[in-house]
């Protein structure tokens, strides 16, 4: 996959492999709560990470589209490319510490992240992981234990942390494995990072849970060293965003008015 690394100002390119959680798509989004409650739209921390409405800074950050995201100095941040050329997460990696952070469509009316919990809870439970519930800097997270592939010591169970965060209309994920799961001062930089993440999600209609697909800028894509890989990102990008368009936004899903015939 496509490495991005940012040491003062410069971007170059690799290919790695990162965990990939997965999750399913289900209600539609916009519909009313239980008992037809009024939609209560969910804010991110105070302290971010943040919608693209609520922040008017001057930090620097990468540009992937619904992700923007600040590169700390002396960090690098590689991107998760699937065989059909999707760019599905974007992964900050300090040292041996790395965050993974995944952006996904939401309801308008709550958040998904309580869910999202038990989902995970169970997921690594069924594949001899564990994760136990604790509080965090981001509110609740899971603090837990992932099977991993270690070369020549076969399948290890290694540290991780899941932290979320519902936002308005999104919900953003982050994983952090390495020293930074277990030791608050190793995890510093990456928390920082990730607290000045912002969310671009856009006006297009999406199911809820559906993972928003990032992009990735002109110029990291003409720094590959794979013109042809490169080439087919963009037609990919390219295709994404006419889809994008053509889909009906938020606004035109609005109920307009109605004539009733009388017989």
């Amino acid at each position: 996959m496509p490495l991005f690394r940012r040491r003062r100002d410069e971007i170059d390119d690799e290919y790695d492999d990162d965990y990939e959680g997965e999750l399913d798509a289900d209600d539609a989004e916009g519909a009313e709560g239980e008992d037809g409650a009024q939609p209560r739209t969910p804010t991110p921390s105070p302290r971010g990470p943040w919608d693209a409405a609520d922040v008017d800074d001057e930090i620097n950050r990468l540009d992937l589209g619904p992700l923007q995201v600040p590169v700390p100095a002396g960090c690098e941040i590689r991107v998760e490319v699937q065989e059909d050329h999707t760019v599905t997460a974007a992964t900050l990696i300090q040292g041996n510490s790395a965050l993974q952070m995944h952006v996904f469509a939401a309801p308008r009316t709550e958040g998904i992240w309580v869910d999202v919990r038990d989902e995970i809870v169970d997921s690594l439970r069924g594949s001899g992981g564990s994760a136990e519930p604790a509080d965090g800097p981001f509110g609740p997270e899971l603090k837990a234990r992932i099977p991993a592939e270690v070369p020549g010591q076969g399948v290890q169970l290694q540290p991780a942390r899941f932290v979320g965060v519902d936002g308005p209309r999104w919900f953003l994920r982050g994983l952090f494995t390495g020293p930074a799961a277990t030791d608050p001062v190793q995890a510093g930089v990456l928390e920082s990072a990730f607290r000045d993440v912002v969310v671009v999600r856009g006006g297009e209609a999406m199911a809820p849970r559906d993972l928003l697909p990032l992009r990735l800028p002109k110029e990291a894509l003409a720094a590959m060293s794979d013109p042809n890989i490169a080439a087919q990102l963009a037609a990919k990008q390219e295709a994404d965003e006419a889809a994008a368009q053509a889909r009906p936004g938020l606004e035109m899903l609005e109920r307009g008015p109605e004539i009733t015939e009388t017989r």
